[in-house]
């Protein structure tokens, strides 16, 4: 392994922060962002993973920042990556521009499709099914009837091997002079898109009454749900997409059992998986 760097935070200026983790910045090397994640992805494995993930990706010809180098901070890994000037997020967009919310949920959309027509190299990265699968074997604190109902639904999903971008949300798809971005790749793989469909309903439906989510994405509860409503009209080419709605919410379902996959829940975590687990079961599957 090449020798990883030591950066002193001391010297960069923070000028972002998110849901995983936060960026910043130094006058020494203005083309690059370092990115810091919160405590517990911030160990040598789950960066390596990041910082693999994101140059695979830019071989599949997906516009994303160029990755750099992993570099040491203090006792934490973290990445310096490709800075993207004047470059602004949908949602820093939504919450400047309010009245362009259901504008950006189409671009959404758009860079959606392209993405989820995109050719993934299944040597590379993993199936999201596959991981489903996995992550159906680990999770605690559900009722076994409604475990049978999802289990049931998960061997009904249809094996796809084009992209998914695994945190599919307003937040990490960024605008710059005239071209967009996608972001924080570390869940990329392959699989059906409503995985990443099923992600985006979740914030905009599920979490959108959640004060923490509401200050993550700079929207408010009905703005987000405003989006969704955008997004899924836009997807369906439909003005009633309550039928869409209602497969978004069984993968958003999914999406929560993912999680066991992508990151240890805390015991709270877990609880509070349940309860959320049961209401969409009783309100997409029975």
């Amino acid at each position: 392994m090449k020798e990883i760097r030591d950066i002193d935070l001391s010297a960069w200026t923070k000028v972002g922060e998110g849901g995983n983790g936060s960026a910043y910045e130094n006058p020494a090397e203005p083309d690059k962002i370092l990115k810091v994640n919160k405590a517990g992805i911030n160990t040598l494995a789950f960066v390596s993973h990041e910082y693999e993930v994101s140059k695979a990706v830019e071989r599949l010809g997906v516009q994303t920042p160029k990755m750099y180098e992993m570099v040491r901070v203090g006792d934490a890994y973290a990445t310096l990556s490709q800075r993207i000037r004047g470059k602004k997020s949908l949602s820093r967009i939504c919450c400047d521009e309010a009245q362009r919310t259901e504008e950006m949920a189409r671009v959404l959309c758009e860079y959606g499709r392209k993405l989820f027509s995109t050719p993934c190299d299944t040597s590379v990265f993993p199936s999201r099914k596959a991981q489903l699968k996995s992550g159906l074997d680990k999770v605690r604190f559900v009722r076994k009837r409604d475990l049978a109902e999802i289990e049931a639904f998960a061997l009904t999903v249809p094996e796809v091997e084009t992209c998914i971008h695994g945190d599919f949300n307003t937040g990490n798809l960024i605008f710059s002079e005239g071209a967009y971005y996608w972001i924080d790749l570390d869940r990329f793989g392959y699989g059906d898109p409503m995985f990443d469909i099923g992600h985006l309903f979740q914030i905009c439906n599920v979490y959108a009454p959640m004060k923490r989510v509401q200050d993550i994405f700079h929207m408010s509860e009905d703005q987000l749900r405003l989006f969704w409503d955008a997004f899924a009209r836009a997807y369906t080419g439909k003005d009633d997409h309550a039928e869409f709605d209602r497969l978004a919410g069984k993968f958003a379902c999914l999406d929560m059992i993912l999680r066991y996959e992508f990151q240890e829940p805390s015991l709270p975590e877990k609880i509070f998986f349940a309860i959320h687990i049961r209401r969409l079961v009783r309100s997409y599957f029975l």
